[in-house]
């Protein structure tokens, strides 16, 4: 069994493997290119295997306890009232089915949850990143930016979707799957107008507008625009801001109010949605899990979920294993088939639901409200969820 792991990320994805690897008797260090730990993000939520890894780390009820308190979804028309609304109701079907989950919380409130609960064995060094990896028979020697050198036993990449890393030690290997939506996520002030819905308002030429409740006084705005990729993920920040203006002056709405408060908001986050897509997540002494490894996007609805079930059970499998080969091939093995059919988002899904006409917004919303109603919510909640093809936890041990 490997000794000493590196993990470089101190996200969800990389503080579960660390929770893991830790409780099974593993020297760990995580390394982070944040100067702190960064909390922070946008509403997630955890569903179904995802939920029973979070259970069986202690945290089920915690997590509860820091959720954002939505209640449901609502999408908006053009005269600002609902047009049609998906409640949660922990007493009728599967609370984890519809739009809106019962686990749901903020990235940084998950991950900050997950980070606090692991042992005190564990080292994290942050303001710094990996520089290199060299990789043969006995040990992955890493060399860090700061200029440090450590051997390690493997080296576990947990990084976001455009990792660095990752490119370093598969270069062109990844072939990214471009989802034509572009996505800006940011908190701006809470008024009084802002319930405990998510409320979704659609605009012509595929434009979207997304305002979601939090607990901490403050409201998540998202902005949508569905196109093809122009790679405007690479934009500095103030020409993506600029953009975000000119395509959005016209929308209505809470429109006027969000872009207003981009200009001043300390938690921009712009991004062109595209999916991982690597043929292997090992290389030698090196394995990628999380976003590195499969990033599915938003449209997926399981990236949370995907973080802490693939690091949960990579952890499992390296403590299974005498030898990282091993313990790879069968992580790999045990999430391929739930990675692939997550990534099965099909590319027409963000044009039907980002209409570019009118009619078309008139048409989904006249589908959403006969989707809503209690004759047809239980039927209509399984086009929000799925059933997913996990991995078996019951062979794994920590956490029991």
């Amino acid at each position: 069994m490997p000794r000493r792991i590196l993990v470089s990320g101190a996200s969800i994805a990389g503080n579960t493997l660390a929770w893991v690897l830790a409780r099974g008797g593993v020297e760990v260090t995580v390394v982070e290119r944040a100067p702190a730990f960064r909390g922070g993000g946008q509403n997630i939520d955890v569903r179904d295997v995802g939920r029973e890894v979070i259970r069986r780390m202690g945290l089920e009820q915690a997590v509860l306890d820091h959720g954002t308190g939505e209640e449901g979804t609502a999408w908006i028309d053009e005269h600002g009232q609902p047009a049609a609304t998906f409640r949660v109701d922990p007493d009728e079907g599967d609370a984890d089915d519809g739009p809106t989950a019962e686990m749901e919380i903020l990235r940084g409130d998950l991950a900050r949850l997950i980070h606090e609960a692991v042992p005190d064995t564990v080292r994290f060094v942050f303001g710094d990143t990996i520089a290199r990896i060299d990789d043969d028979a006995d040990a992955a020697l890493v060399t860090f930016d700061s200029g440090r050198s450590e051997r390690f036993d493997a080296v576990v990449v947990a990084e976001g979707v455009g990792s660095t890393t990752r490119e370093r030690v598969f270069p062109g290997e990844n072939e990214p799957r471009w989802m034509d939506l572009t996505m800006a996520y940011f908190t701006i002030p809470r008024t009084a107008t802002d319930d405990r819905l998510w409320r979704w308002y659609h605009a012509t030429d595929g434009r979207s507008v997304s305002l979601r409740p939090d607990r901490h006084g403050t409201t998540r705005a998202m902005l949508c625009l569905q196109q093809p990729p122009d790679g405007e993920q690479d934009w500095s920040e103030e020409r993506q801001r600029a953009w975000l203006h000119e395509r959005f002056r016209d929308v209505g709405w809470e429109a006027p109010r969000v872009m207003a408060a981009m200009d001043t908001t300390n938690d921009f986050y712009f991004d062109v949605l595209r999916q991982v897509r690597m043929p292997r997540w090992a290389n030698g002494r090196v394995v990628l899990t999380g976003d590195a490894a499969w990033c599915a996007t938003p449209l997926a609805g399981i990236g949370s979920t995907l973080a802490v079930t693939g690091a949960y059970v990579l952890g499992q499998e390296l403590l299974r294993h005498d030898d990282t080969t091993a313990a790879f091939s069968a992580y790999e093995a045990a999430l391929r088939p739930m990675v692939e059919q997550g990534q099965g988002v099909p590319k027409i899904a963000p044009r039907l639901m980002n209409p570019h006409s009118r009619l078309g917004i008139k048409l989904l919303h006249g589908a959403l409200k006969i989707a809503s109603q209690p004759v047809l919510r239980s039927a209509a909640d399984r086009l929000f969820s799925r059933d997913l093809d996990a991995p078996d936890l019951s062979i794994y041990s920590i956490g029991r």
